[in-house]
């Protein structure tokens, strides 16, 4: 499933025009990457809840 599992951001979906103005529906997609958790578990997280857990991460150890 192409979703946050952390914050549940999915897909937008979303008209695009070509040269001759017809529409097309279109989704845009999160970009998901995997996550590896303090706990060993591994989640398909956006880059923004990424850089989240990063920066809370660093705010524990220091």
């Amino acid at each position: 499933m192409r979703k946050c599992e952390i914050c549940g951001k999915g897909y937008l979906s979303s008209m695009r025009r070509s040269h001759s103005m017809r529409a097309t529906k279109v989704r845009l997609y999160p970009n998901l990457q995997w996550l590896k958790l303090e706990h060993g578990k591994r989640v398909k997280a956006c880059t923004k809840c990424m850089k989240t857990h990063e920066k809370n991460l660093a705010k524990v150890t220091a």
